[in-house]
């Protein structure tokens, strides 16, 4: 999901951040350990508008080692009979960019962000998962499980979904915000200012998803359901997010979602000074064989 990022790259725009030896953006890591593990094609969502600065920044490159599609959320993506708020100009979230993709994927399918890193091991993961589903399988999916501890930034507060697991199943998604470490626990607030104090222990969503095909047609259905609501008393503000579309369907009995443990370090660009400490994990997995020193070149 790639959407989100700015119309001019550069300037400060943490999806493009150069991390690697050969001027590698997170992204080339991500769809590397992805390929690596087993995926053969790459989706990537964005808006029609940064079309060509994403292409010469990194498409075009990944295009000469792995099928490659483009589609396009734009807020006037929206069923027949409905139209855009007047005065909306906020996206309608992660939930409306995986709908983009309808009509467009046909098999189980691993969805990330674009400005998130997420190791090998969730890649291995989730593809094994997906792969070894019953031909048809239905409502079956899978969810990267990250060690709090190992997503925080040392550098500022983030915002991180706290999972409720119960014999390996997902049953329940509460976004925390704010969080830090605190000695020995991290601290945070709950969505409505309760403070809070959770194990660095806990397990935690990173928007690493995997679905069966089926979900774009739910997800279509889920849409129309919300701009019927949400988007009725909220028409300038409410997104259309994913945890909550997977948690509603978890709560309706419509889906089973496994939770795949990883024990792999997620890093991103939340802050300025992440990136230096970015780049020298990165600089590491290089050394340690994990990654070549130039990748997509």
């Amino acid at each position: 999901m790639a959407a989100g990022m700015g119309s001019r790259f550069g300037g400060g725009i943490k999806q493009l951040a150069e991390v690697g030896p050969s001027g590698e953006i997170i992204m080339d890591y991500s769809i590397y350990a992805a390929k690596e593990a087993g995926f053969d094609k790459v989706v990537f969502i964005i808006r029609r508008d940064i079309e060509e600065a994403f292409r010469l920044a990194i498409g075009n490159r990944i295009e000469a080692h792995i099928p490659v599609t483009y589609v396009y959320q734009e807020l006037t993506n929206i069923p027949e009979g409905y139209s855009v708020p007047d005065g909306r100009g906020k996206p309608w979230g992660t939930g409306h960019a995986i709908l983009s993709c309808l009509g467009k994927i046909k098999d189980p399918f691993l969805v990330i962000n674009a400005d998130d890193y997420y190791g090998k091991e969730a890649f291995r993961a989730m593809h094994d998962y997906l792969v070894n589903l019953p031909a048809g399988s239905k409502h079956k999916y899978c969810m990267a499980g990250f060690v709090l501890g190992n997503t925080l930034s040392d550098n500022g507060k983030v915002t991180r979904g706290a999972c409720i697991v119960k014999d390996g199943l997902l049953t329940g998604v509460e976004e925390m915000f704010d969080l830090r470490r605190e000695g020995d626990s991290v601290v945070g607030r709950r969505e409505d200012g309760t403070p809070v104090s959770i194990s660095p222990d806990s397990t935690v969503s990173m928007n690493c998803w995997g679905f069966t095909p089926d979900f774009l047609d739910e997800l279509d259905s889920y849409f129309r359901k919300f701009l019927d609501n949400e988007a009725v008393s909220n028409p300038l503000k409410s997104e259309f997010l994913l945890p909550t579309i997977v948690g509603s369907m978890i709560d309706n009995g419509e889906a089973e979602v496994a939770v795949l443990p990883t024990q792999d370090h997620w890093f991103g660009v939340t802050y300025a000074e992440d990136k230096p400490i970015f780049m020298q994990c990165i600089r590491e997995l290089i050394a340690a064989g994990e990654y070549p020193e130039a990748t997509f070149r």
